[in-house]
């Protein structure tokens, strides 16, 4: 089991930046891939970007490419989310996700969000 625990949400201007945080439970955690995912009101939860285990590998949604970068740090047990020249659609409740490197590709475990929210 692995519980995950964003921070690092807040109220920004447009062009700002925010570091979101997600802390991992558990002495597994360099075996997860681990991704954000943010959900707007009114809209679907929709996904930003992803890391492999290593944190070779890296995925990023079109919207957010070039503006966001995901990173992690096994030895803390915690990913984090670089958002650079943020924009008002930006705004969302950004959950961290996690699921088993090399299993199913469904994320299993998910935090409880922090809310980004940015001002025009």
């Amino acid at each position: 089991q692995v519980q995950l625990v964003e921070s690092g949400g807040g109220l920004v201007q447009a062009g700002g930046s925010l570091r979101l945080s997600c802390a991992a439970s558990g002495r597994t955690f360099n075996t997860y891939a681990m991704a954000w995912f943010r959900q707007a009101p009114g809209k679907e939860r929709e996904f930003v970007t992803a890391i492999n285990w290593s944190g070779g590998n890296t995925y990023y949604a079109d919207s957010v490419k070039g503006r966001f970068t995901i990173s992690r740090d096994n030895a803390k047990n915690t990913v984090y989310l670089q958002m650079n020249s943020l924009k008002p659609e930006d705004t969302a409740v950004y959950y961290c996700a996690g699921r088993l490197e090399g299993g199913s590709r469904v994320y299993d475990y998910w935090g409880q969000g922090t809310q980004v929210t940015v001002s025009s």
